[in-house]
């Protein structure tokens, strides 16, 4: 018999802009950071929860030459820095940095870990044990909760960032198990159905 802790584990994977911290087009800087007035909260009690949680978030700036792999990696720093701060933890970050239209080479092409693909997740789940399948995504598009479908896993939409003009605009054959206002309420029924 397999000890439990050798079990994949549930996990909460979080977009980044307009789900974890303010929708500001392409974050540049450490300083354009904003943070939910309930971000900590809510990633403090998945924490709590023994919950990991995983950034996955979708950086086509870098193959548009808008940013660099270095910059995205501080502003990470900084994000994970605020969320200490307040008892919160972010377990690990996972990004794609391709777009078929970009202009640098190397990043222009497509590609399976942009979401709606589902290899961000994937790729956390074999590195940290996870289970999709017991998993969560949590996102402001409708690309998030496509990725939560490719990767079996349930897709929650929040209506902010991007979430009330996607929720306007439904896609055929595609929907979240939940559509809440904010990260908080997201943590809130997710941790009512673990």
């Amino acid at each position: 018999m397999i000890p439990n802790a050798l079990l994949p584990a549930p996990a909460v994977f979080l977009d980044r802009d307009g789900t974890l911290i303010e929708e500001v087009g392409y974050l540049r800087a450490p300083d354009e950071v904003v943070l939910y007035p309930w971000t900590i909260d809510a990633v403090r009690a998945f924490n709590r929860a023994g919950l990991p949680v995983v950034v996955i978030t979708n950086q086509s700036g870098i193959a548009r030459g808008i940013l660099t792999e270095s910059m995205l990696q501080e502003v990470h720093r900084h994000l994970s820095s605020l969320l200490e701060a307040g008892g919160a933890r972010i377990d690990a970050y996972y990004y794609c940095p391709h777009h078929p239209a970009g202009s640098v080479p190397g990043y222009t092409r497509s590609c399976d870990c942009r979401k709606p693909g589902c290899a961000l997740i994937n790729q956390a789940s074999a590195d940290l044990n996870l289970d999709p399948a017991r998993s969560f995504v949590v996102g402001d598009k409708w690309i998030d909760v496509g990725a939560a479908r490719s990767a079996g896993a349930r897709g929650i939409l929040v209506r902010t960032g991007y979430g009330a003009g996607e929720e306007a605009q439904p896609r055929p054959h595609l929907s979240a198990d939940v559509v809440v206002d904010n990260l908080v309420e997201a943590a809130s029924w997710i941790l009512r159905q673990c």
